[in-house]
């Protein structure tokens, strides 16, 4: 359990950086950069700590990403809509490699409001159920 309480305390603290950044405007290029390089941070951080709770919590062993985000479904942290956005910020989260191409880029940004969203209650209804 002391392993849960740190990884969510780290799941927290990456999501309070990267909710300084989603909410600007109309970032320019560096900011738009420095938002998805938190979004990565903060993705690794919550899914540790959802990998982390469902082995404590629910005895669930997963090590993927995804297998996390589908267990999380089957636990209730996620309604199915939240799923399918995570299974999607998953994808996002793999493509971030590739911010150097401009395109792809302001896609990922463009969801990162969402993600933010998502990732802060995922973190929350494990809190409430830890």
């Amino acid at each position: 359990m002391e392993r849960l309480q740190e990884r969510l305390v780290s799941a927290e603290k990456a999501l309070t950086a990267f909710q300084e950044l989603v909410q600007i405007e109309k970032p320019n290029s560096v900011e738009r950069d420095a938002s998805i390089q938190r979004f990565e941070f903060t993705f690794e951080a919550c899914w540790k700590a959802a990998k982390q709770f469902l082995y404590d919590i629910e005895g669930i062993d997963v090590s993927s990403p995804k297998g996390v985000i589908r267990s999380s479904r089957e636990t209730n942290l996620f309604t199915d809509e939240e799923a399918i956005q995570a299974l999607n910020m998953v994808n996002d989260r793999n493509l971030t490699v590739h911010t150097y191409n401009e395109e792809i880029s302001i896609k990922i940004h463009s969801n990162l409001k969402l993600y933010c969203s998502l990732m802060s209650s995922w973190i929350e209804r494990m809190r409430k159920s830890a």
